[in-house]
């Protein structure tokens, strides 16, 4: 006892804390220091060893004076008074090896010295605080694992009502059938106008690039035919001043170049025609490729939305085999749950009322989810317009995914947490069955000494 690792305290010290932590009533107020001090008086000094056990391991005092059953024992009543020295002294010499107290003996119980009495009373001190840090850690872990077992429920409640939305979403109801049945039976038919419309189109292009070619081949001979005309001027103006002729042959030359002027003058003006044609054919082309490409633009649309929807589905089947592997785990946690609840069965008595008054505040909320799910199904019944359906839908689809992904987090890091608790505690709980046997093993071995001794 020279080296010890608590520490021994006065007198006054020890009789305060006994006073207000382990004796009740009566004996706390008549509990004073003259019965540590100088010499300890023997009866207080059992009776608090008496309190100390029923306060540890919940064995009464009037468990100590019971006599054991047995058919041998002659003259039962001188076994009265040693039998409640014995039991405590068993049961004090199995507990204060866990206060670091090796050496207690009878004499410190019939015959207690103030030093020694001290030092004892001070070990069990040391044990019941550190006693009661340990009970606060493991009710404020017990109060966490509840809260984070309240808090799956509630998240594998807010995934099953994003997955009833999301179905609600994705389902098209009975009553929009038809208009989307219709709207698939349009867009069949504009994909069949477009494919005959592109055709059409193609041709037109063909046709216009051979008037194209034919324009110009046409304004290479009117060009040409400028040319001559200008030639045939200046050849004329050559002539007029040279000429000695006679004036028949000038008539003759004169309607010549008159029928030539007036062929270049119709050459002319069926050129105009013919550009003209060109211009309004050339303006109605580049109408219907507006239009075509107008209607392209819309198929895109479609084909985009179409695309959109299967990558929906997709995600939604992504999603719910995720949901499934969560609710795999969810009820593996739960399985584990219920075996710490078995094993805290004695100790969660207490919170049965908590427990009926979570469950009715948990039906007001179903109850409420209910009413307000009935709502959305009447606000869905009014929808009428597949266009704003397809925009909310977009928009609710990538609310729910940001918070399906939310949730997820959570769920990992509460898993997390959950499954840390779990391990401290199974730890905890085997060390504490480890000790309960260690200490059931030393009980038989004092029981069968004690009888063997008797």
């Amino acid at each position: 006892m020279a080296e010890n690792t608590f520490p021994v305290h006065n007198a006054d010290t020890i009789v305060n804390f006994y006073r207000s932590e382990v004796l009740t009533g009566q004996e706390a107020k008549h509990f004073t220091k003259g019965d540590l001090t100088p010499v300890p008086k023997p009866e207080s000094v059992q009776t608090l060893y008496m309190r100390v056990l029923h306060l540890l391991f919940r064995f009464k005092p009037e468990c100590h004076s019971m006599v054991p059953l047995l058919d041998g024992i002659q003259y039962p009543a001188y076994h009265e008074g040693a039998t409640t020295i014995l039991s405590v002294y068993t049961r004090m010499k199995q507990f204060l090896p866990m206060c670091l107290v090796n050496d207690f003996s009878l004499n410190d119980l019939l015959t207690p010295k103030k030093q020694r009495t001290l030092v004892i009373l001070s070990a069990i001190m040391n044990f019941l605080h550190f006693r009661k840090e340990r009970m606060e850690k493991m009710l404020e872990k017990q109060a966490k694992f509840r809260a984070d077992t309240d808090k799956l429920r509630a998240y594998t409640k807010g995934i099953r009502e994003a997955e009833k939305k999301i179905e609600l979403l994705t389902t098209i109801p009975p009553e929009q059938q038809a208009e989307a049945d219709e709207l698939a039976a349009a867009l069949s038919e504009l994909q069949a106008t477009t494919v005959h419309e592109y055709q059409e189109v193609n041709t037109t292009k063909q046709s216009i690039a051979e008037l194209k070619t034919k324009m110009a081949e046409k304004t290479q001979k009117l060009a040409q035919m400028k040319v001559d005309v200008s030639n045939l001027k200046e050849d004329i103006s050559k002539l007029k001043s040279q000429i000695v002729e006679s004036p028949e042959e000038l008539k003759s030359q004169m309607e010549k170049m008159r029928e030539t002027v007036k062929n270049i003058k119709k050459s002319i003006t069926e050129t105009d025609e013919c550009t003209v044609e060109m211009q309004n054919r050339v303006q109605n082309a580049t109408h219907s490729e507006a239009e075509i490409h107008q209607m392209y633009v819309l198929l895109q649309d479609l084909e985009s939305s179409m695309n959109n929807a299967k990558q929906r589905q997709e995600e939604y089947q992504e999603l719910v085999v995720q949901n499934e592997k969560m609710q795999k785990e969810l009820k593996s946690l739960l399985n584990e749950e219920g075996q710490l609840k078995r094993g805290l069965d004695m100790k969660l008595g207490k919170e049965c009322k908590q427990n009926i008054r979570r469950q009715k505040k948990r039906e007001m909320k179903e109850q409420h989810v209910q009413e307000e799910l009935r709502q959305c199904e009447q606000i869905h019944q009014k929808r009428e317009e597949m266009a704003d359906k397809i925009q909310q839908i977009t928009g609710e689809t990538q609310q729910l995914k940001a918070k399906i992904k939310s949730l997820r987090d959570v769920c990992s890091k509460e898993t997390e947490k959950a499954q840390a608790l779990y391990d401290t505690l199974s730890t905890s709980m085997d060390e504490l069955h480890r000790r309960i046997e260690m200490h059931i093993a030393d009980l038989k071995l004092n029981i069968t000494e004690n009888a063997a001794n008797f």
